[in-house]
């Protein structure tokens, strides 16, 4: 009989195994049969557990997206102010496990098939409509209804902007640089609101 957990350990190994292919590859390029080559496993096995290229693809998108969130709440559980809170939101994008060559590539393929797969481009909304809605609820701390929509959408896009600009680069990822970049965009953006509030 399979040890308690083998399971789960061989769906991490072919997920981990998945992200790595992806990098060296590209999500075109790769086979489940060199997947499952990579994660020391038999091709039927891959086959067994995810059915398609694409499930795959979308298995690895969920845990990705488990393991972001999971940074975003660690931040957010530290964080004691919505500005602090957007903070915390912007780092935990970028977190190390996060913001690293490989799971960039990963992250590129799954925009891509969000195209074209139904159920990727599911998961995607998800992602997106939750990243909205957490910096929205924070920016309504310093602006109205309709400018914290708009602002959310603007940091959201800047986020998904340095992500989508790393994948296209050859440069070192800079998670501290990224961060940055992000922040002085939310910054300016606060500053121009306060700026323009009349004086008590």
């Amino acid at each position: 009989m399979p040890k308690v957990g083998m399971e789960e350990e061989r769906r991490r190994s072919l997920i981990n195994a998945t992200v790595d292919a992806i990098h060296e590859r590209g999500y075109s390029d790769v086979t489940m049969a060199q997947i499952a080559k990579r994660a020391g496993v038999s091709g039927g096995l891959v086959h067994h557990y995810f059915g398609s290229k694409d499930q795959l693809l979308a298995a690895t998108m969920r845990h990705l997206l488990t393991e972001l969130g999971r940074e975003i709440q660690e931040g957010l559980s530290k964080a004691s102010t919505p500005r602090e809170r957007i903070s915390a939101i912007i780092a935990g994008n970028f977190a190390v496990d996060q913001f690293q060559p490989a799971v960039i590539a990963a992250w590129l393929a799954f925009y891509v098939q969000s195209r074209t797969t139904t159920s990727n481009r599911r998961l995607l909304k998800i992602y997106a409509a939750r990243l909205a809605s957490n910096l929205t609820h924070n920016f309504k701390a310093f602006f109205p209804r309709e400018d914290a929509l708009r602002l959310a959408e603007g940091t959201a896009s800047m986020i998904d902007g340095v992500w989508i600009r790393q994948a296209l680069s050859d440069s070192k990822t800079d998670r501290q640089a990224a961060i940055a970049l992000v922040e002085d965009y939310v910054e300016t953006q606060i500053a121009a609101a306060t700026a323009q509030r009349p004086s008590q």
